[in-house]
């Protein structure tokens, strides 16, 4: 019986799937680097590229900054032309009221019936003093007043007969008082 020694070819075999296994893994180390060092160049490129972009958003941040703050000064100096404005149209009204409300009051004196001898007017309260012929010139007075657009209410504060003795005539005396359109209420506080 012949006997062969198979020890050396397994040691071969051995020291072949050795190398086999070295060299797989040495191609899978190699292959996991490139793969990572692909993996590495995107991110880097993709990096690169947000934080252009996040520059470039930066500049437009900067840019869109300058114009808020321009946009801010003129919504400001807008609000102040219009409060100048609203002053001015006030102060208009205001001026022309005065020359309405005397124009009205002169329309609704009655004719060679009824003289006016003082008028004042403060904070929109007018008041009026005069002579007139009869009571019921007066009365047609104040409906007269009472249908002006100028003149919100006309209170009769007092009315006084005299007999002039050198004309032989009675005249009748008034005072009366009214509130014109510059006359605000002021708004009722309620206290808890």
């Amino acid at each position: 019986m012949i006997k062969i020694n198979l020890l050396p070819f397994r040691a071969t075999r051995q020291k072949e799937a050795i190398k086999r296994q070295i060299t797989f893994f040495c191609l899978v180390v190699v292959l996991l680097l490139a793969a990572l060092g692909f993996v590495f160049l995107q991110v880097n490129s993709r990096l690169n590229k947000v934080e252009r972009e996040k520059a470039q958003l930066l500049t437009d941040l900067q840019t869109y900054d300058k114009i808020l703050k321009e946009i801010k000064e003129n919504e400001k100096k807008i609000g102040e032309i219009q409060a100048k404005l609203s002053v001015i149209r006030e102060l208009e009204k205001n001026k022309s009221g005065p020359v309405h409300l005397l124009d009205e009051i002169a329309m609704a004196v009655p004719k060679d019936k009824l003289y006016l001898t003082s008028l004042s007017e403060t904070k929109g309260s007018l008041t009026l003093m005069g002579t007139a012929m009869d009571n019921e010139t007066v009365a047609l007075f104040m409906t007269n007043l009472e249908q002006s657009e100028y003149i919100q209410s006309v209170d009769l504060n007092s009315v006084q007969l005299r007999f002039l003795p050198e004309f032989k005539l009675r005249i009748s005396e008034f005072v009366l008082d009214c509130k014109t359109y510059a006359y605000k209420e002021k708004p009722k506080t309620t206290t808890k």
